[in-house]
């Protein structure tokens, strides 16, 4: 019997190839997420440093603020410590703000020319206004030099509760810079965990694969165990036969043959050569019933004469039966696997079939024999199949599926059931 590959190469390959396009798309999705988790995080740093400059530059608004701009010099003077001390640090990524009331009136900036200015506030600045929620628009407006700024806006009020928008614009490098760190810090935690997770799975999948080889191995070995306890036991059974009910039988035919010519009664005469006829036919019987239980040596006879011999016995069962073959020999395995083929497909049409013709062949296709066995019964029960009744076809698929070819079995096209084995020859 022919053993299909035993080498784990080839799904340890696949294994890995797989694992290899997993693990890019797991990669790419994490560094997607990853840098809509930074963008986030990005952002939320920029609220949280606005929420400071919100607090120190609450803590300096006073009433006067709201003032005619000659009265107002004070509170802006302090509006304007608390901004250089809080927000227009050296070094940081603002570069302006600026304080708006409700009616859009300018009410400080560190750009003094703004200052009284009065601009009907954006639906951005009335929602900040109304909710107290910080909001952040990148790519707001621009800088002197043309350079894009982000608008980080907030609600502060005076001591009298009158609401103020605080609007500070930053440079939009200082986010993405903010992005890039966290990227910086986290991808590489990432790469490592995927490159770990390779070097675990890559062994783990070979260890894998070897159990399942040794599995097939096992199966393998227990399979051919059971044939060969069965042809020896076929063996002995059949040696059992031919040795001593064929043999008796036969003596018996010759003395009855031989008396049936001594006697000279007709009627003794007739009953004796009947009697002769009788136990050939049944000399007959049991030689094909012992070729069913062992095959002969089809190294010696050849699968033609071997197949030939099988399928008479279905004569003596009243069917048609048509062999034709196209090679003598395909090798000694070969051969055994189709007569084995043959003869469960037999058996299967004279247990199942109820069918009057019997059609067999044996072809060679290229590099495969083909064996086909089509009849003209009742066709197939798909349910019947799986049944204990067809043990002995779900093995025959075993052996070929282990020789590397495929059974199939599938209705004809004119009813009743065809057969079909290849395998490589």
């Amino acid at each position: 019997m022919r053993r299909r590959s035993d080498s784990v190469a080839g799904p340890v390959l696949l294994f890995v190839a797989l694992g290899v396009v997993v693990l890019l798309l797991v990669g790419i999705t994490g560094v997607l997420v990853l840098r809509r988790v930074a963008a986030q995080q990005a952002l939320e740093v920029a609220r949280q440093d606005n929420a400071r400059a919100t607090y120190v530059i609450g803590r300096a608004l006073t009433d006067d603020l709201l003032k005619e701009e000659s009265h107002a010099v004070a509170a802006q003077v302090a509006v304007e410590q608390a901004v250089f001390s809080a927000i227009l640090l050296p070094g940081s990524p603002y570069v302006h703000a600026r304080l708006i009331d409700a009616d859009g009136v300018v009410r400080y900036s560190d750009d003094f020319d703004q200052i009284g200015m009065t601009a009907p506030l954006d639906e951005v600045g009335r929602q900040v206004l109304a909710t107290g929620e910080t909001e952040i628009v990148e790519n707001a407006v621009a800088n002197e030099d043309g350079t894009p700024l982000t608008v980080v806006s907030a609600r502060v009020a005076t001591p009298n509760g009158t609401p103020l928008l605080l609007q500070v614009e930053q440079q939009v490098g200082s986010v993405s810079s903010d992005e890039e760190d966290f990227l910086a810090t986290f991808a590489p935690v990432l790469v490592v965990a995927l490159v770990a997770l390779a070097l675990l799975l890559f062994p783990l999948a070979y260890v894998l694969a070897r159990r399942v080889q040794h599995a097939d191995r096992d199966r393998e070995r227990l399979l051919q165990r059971a044939l060969d306890s069965s042809d020896r036991e076929r063996r002995r059974l059949a040696g059992d036969l031919h040795d001593g009910p064929v043999q008796d039988l036969a003596g018996l035919s010759m003395q009855l043959a031989a008396q049936a010519e001594l006697t000279e009664e007709p009627r003794a005469r007739e009953a004796l050569s009947n009697s002769a006829d009788a136990v050939r036919e049944s000399v007959r019987v049991l030689r094909s019933a012992i070729v069913e239980v062992y095959p002969p040596n089809l190294r010696q006879s050849g699968l033609g004469p071997a197949l030939s011999d099988l399928t008479a016995r279905l004569r003596t069962e009243g069917l048609e039966v048509n062999l034709r073959t196209d090679a003598t020999s395909f090798g000694p395995d070969v051969d055994e696997l189709l007569y084995r083929a043959c003869q469960e497909g037999l058996r299967n049409v004279i247990a199942h079939a109820d069918a009057e013709h019997v059609d067999v062949q044996v072809r060679r296709l290229g590099r495969s024999a083909a064996l086909i066995v089509s009849d003209d019964g009742v066709g197939i029960d798909r349910a019947a199949i799986n049944g204990d009744d067809h043990l002995g076809l779900r093995i025959l698929g075993e052996l070929v599926d282990d020789a590397g070819g495929s059974l199939s079995l599938r209705p004809g096209d004119a009813g009743g059931a065809v057969l079909r084995v290849e395998v490589p020859a």
